[in-house]
């Protein structure tokens, strides 16, 4: 039995001959007879679309970043460009695991770029991708603008959203996704890595070990301190509880303060920013980043704080005023700071925390296990292509409506 076939080339110019389709030449609006299924390899930058009102849809799997079709007789299917992506979060590309599956089996061309990017970057990138899957690169009103009229989704790699600017997507009618829920647990396990590493000095002493030195320092326990949670969000609130198994006292400060939460576990919620910075021994940071935050840990709040405080950041680096804190590590007022967040990632070779006493900083790897790299990236792909499609992602940040597929 024969069937007749017919490719509506939408994409391509009509009659243009496509060598790369194999045997069956120029596909046009002209009919091909096939007595049994085939397998067509399509130029780059294209992809075939199945039809199912036609017929089941056809069978197509991606090799080489082309498409290897195999046609079945009878299903008509439409040609068409591939959505282009710009991935820039290192930790996605970094990581194998399922979320690259993903983004291939969507048929997306993805152009990887090592984040997080400038705004002069962005510009220079802007206007050739239907989406961006970002991390904390600069994507602001310039940026999208630039971007338009083809950026149709901007997928956010974690939860952070002060790097985009949201209002103005939102103006621009861009939906911007983003991962709650996924990164809280690997977030609260570095601020006790920070924390211990202070308290312990073990990043001393393992250097002075290496040195050939047998230098025994004296640290101190956490049992019976006094931890600061200044944000008791998904993040704070594993930070808490983690803290409570130490044998702590908890104390919290946020303005969506979840009473159930605290009740439950015997946190005291402190009224004002001040009350918590001068009770505590330890201050842990994980409010957003806003004009309010902004370098709430300064030369005035410091001296609110008891002597020898210990400061940890895992939220935003701009939370923190660095001369600021400098300063006080140097005439001993704080004894000590864990970071993983800075104002400048990288940071220059002189930024003057990287060189301040009693301090660590980490190159913003709180979020990055094995465990919480699959979760996010896998959302954070899951939300693209949803919202490429048209479809509800899992998490939109913005009320913007979703592309047309």
């Amino acid at each position: 039995m024969e069937y007749t076939r017919r490719f509506y080339a939408s994409s391509l110019p009509l009659e243009e001959d496509c060598s790369a389709f194999g045997r069956w030449g120029k596909f046009g609006h002209e009919s091909k007879r096939l007595s049994k299924s085939t397998c067509v390899q399509l130029p780059s930058g294209h992809k075939i679309i199945p039809c199912p009102a036609f017929g089941e849809s056809s069978v197509f799997s991606a090799l080489n970043s082309k498409f290897l079709i195999r046609i079945w007789p009878g299903i008509p299917c439409f040609c068409s460009l591939m959505k282009k992506i710009l991935l820039t979060t290192t930790s996605f590309q970094d990581t194998p695991g399922g979320h690259h599956q993903l983004l291939e089996d969507a048929g997306l061309e993805v152009v990887c770029e090592r984040g997080p990017l400038t705004e002069e970057r962005m510009l220079e990138l802007a206007g050739d991708f239907d989406a961006f899957l970002c991390g904390d690169d600069a994507i602001t009103r310039a940026v999208i603008d630039k971007s338009l009229p083809r950026l149709k989704v901007i997928s956010k790699y974690g939860i952070g959203l002060d790097k985009v600017d949201v209002e103005h997507a939102t103006r621009k009618g861009i939906p911007v996704t983003f991962c709650p829920g996924v990164n809280h647990t690997t977030v609260a396990e570095h601020v006790f890595a920070l924390l211990l590493a202070l308290v312990r000095y073990l990043v001393t002493s393992v250097q002075h070990t290496r040195s050939g030195q047998w230098t025994r320092l004296t640290g101190n326990e956490i049992l019976g301190k006094t931890i600061g949670i200044v944000g008791l969000g998904r993040i704070g609130r594993e930070v808490a509880t983690r803290a409570l198994a130490f044998g702590m006292n908890v104390m919290g400060y946020d303005i969506y303060w979840d009473s159930e939460f605290a009740e439950s576990k015997g946190i005291h919620q402190c009224g004002t920013l001040e009350e918590i910075f001068s009770r505590s021994d330890i201050i842990s940071l994980h409010t957003n980043l806003s004009p309010e935050t902004r370098h709430m840990i300064n030369a005035d709040s410091l001296q609110e704080m008891k002597d020898q405080v210990l400061i940890i950041n895992c939220a935003r680096g701009e939370l923190v005023d660095p001369d600021a804190m400098v300063n006080a590590l140097e005439d001993g007022k704080v004894g000590g700071y864990g970071t993983d967040v800075l104002e400048v990632e990288p940071p220059p070779p002189d930024h003057p925390l990287l060189k301040a006493p009693r301090t660590l900083v980490t190159p913003h790897i709180g979020s990055r296990t094995y465990e919480s790299v699959g979760r996010q990236a896998t959302m954070a792909a899951e939300n693209l292509i949803l919202a490429l499609d048209g479809r509800p992602p899992l998490a939109q940040a913005n009320d913007a409506p979703l592309p047309t597929p």
